[in-house]
């Protein structure tokens, strides 16, 4: 057996684990600000759930029979679950229902940079509410995501799929490309799907041609009065968004001077939950490409510097000893490594602290033990003081 991941997957080592983690809680960090409540699916989800929901993608599902024969799917995506959890706890769920969710998603892709067959996806969603100022609030949410995040810009690109209404749905999903493949791209993409190329042109023309509606004022007016800069949101007109599911609303969230694609993407879905569970509860959301952002986020050099989590490293001479530092240092709520084998001599356990990134280590041999104090050595200035335990740890708290 070859020890390795299959294709389109990935372990992350914990210097990698740690910047998701650091991306993790600044997005939930900024959800939970806004108001909104953590949700979550099961990973396994009836096949049919998803199946006429997606669109032209439906051919990316993981999808096989489970061991009692069932059609199943790996979650594909989390707007379709939640409106699922809507639906089937429409009674017991008050509205607006406002939620977030961070969990993995599964599609067959073909891997590539930035594409991968498991990733994380970032949902917030409002339902229960056909106001555009819903989508309003749910696109000034995005904004402020990245705003929080550190970014210098993020643009929302806002378009309504009311005004594309005239067009056959082959003709959204092919526009929705053209920033990746041009003008030229869209074209011959609608003629592959069997639109003529005087249809194809005229489509295109008139998405060029289209002006904001009531709905697409009410919003943008929205993130003026919320102050954010003119420069992070606009309207465009070829933002189509491929879901078939999206019925009002459409945006896309781009980082200027990022070359790796939009970050984020959103849609109303108003007759999504009727469709699944017969319940009529309009919703609006989106969801946040987290590899993306945080490749973003790499690029702007806005994550802080990670290399483990625990903050001190506590060594050895007395074992007895080395537990009772550990135990008080993590009772203070410091992230505290005991480093676990007594015979190892002191110079290999620095070593290990520095190779691992600890920033203080904490020493206490038998002359330090008479005189009832430890040696807290600073590993980056390589300095250390002589201090008593409740030293340290005020030290430790104000770092």
């Amino acid at each position: 057996m070859k020890a390795q991941t299959l294709k389109g997957f990935r372990d992350f080592l914990p210097k990698e684990a740690l910047k998701r983690k650091w991306l993790r809680e600044k997005i939930s960090g900024v959800f939970e600000l806004w108001g909104y409540d953590p949700l979550e699916t099961p990973t396994l989800e009836p096949l049919e759930l998803f199946a006429g929901q997606i669109g032209e993608d439906e051919k990316l599902f993981f999808k096989f029979k489970d061991p009692g024969g069932r059609d199943v799917a790996l979650r594909y995506d989390q707007t379709v679950p939640a409106s699922r959890v809507v639906g089937q706890y429409a009674q017991q769920i008050p509205m607006p229902f406002k939620r977030y969710q961070i969990q993995p998603a599964f599609r067959a892709e073909n891997p590539q940079k930035g594409r991968y067959r498991e990733f994380l996806q970032c949902d917030a969603d409002i339902f229960g509410l056909e106001t555009p100022l819903a989508d309003a609030e749910i696109i000034a949410l995005s904004l402020d995501i990245y705003k929080r995040i550190g970014f210098p810009q993020a643009t929302a690109r806002i378009n309504d799929r009311q005004l594309l209404t005239s067009l056959p749905y082959e003709a959204i999903v092919a526009i929705d490309k053209i920033k990746k493949i041009g003008e030229d791209g869209v074209i011959k993409d609608m003629e592959k799907k069997g639109i003529s190329t005087g249809d194809a042109k005229r489509y295109l023309t008139l998405v060029q041609d289209l002006q904001p509606n009531d709905t697409i004022n009410t919003i943008l007016e929205y993130l003026k009065s919320y102050g954010f800069d003119p420069s992070w949101y606009m309207f465009d007109p070829t933002i189509a968004r491929s879901f078939s599911y999206s019925t009002g609303p459409i945006w896309e969230i781009e980082i200027p001077g990022f070359t790796g694609g939009s970050v984020l993407g959103g849609e109303r879905f108003d007759k999504l939950i009727e469709t699944i569970a017969g319940v009529k509860v309009p919703g609006t959301g989106f969801g946040l490409g987290f590899d993306r952002t945080l490749e973003a986020a790499d690029q702007f050099k806005l994550i802080p510097e990670l290399t483990t989590s625990a903050q001190v490293l506590v060594t050895v001479f007395s074992l007895e000893n080395s537990i009772a530092i550990a135990k008080k240092l993590r009772e203070a709520a410091i992230n505290t490594e005991l480093y676990t084998d007594p015979a190892a001599k002191l110079d290999k356990q620095l070593k290990y602290a520095d190779r691992k990134g600890i920033p203080y280590v904490v020493i206490q041999g038998s002359e330090e033990e008479k005189r009832r104090v430890v040696k807290l050595k600073n590993m980056k200035i390589k300095k250390q003081e002589d201090l008593s335990l409740d030293q340290v740890i005020q030290k430790l708290k104000a770092s």
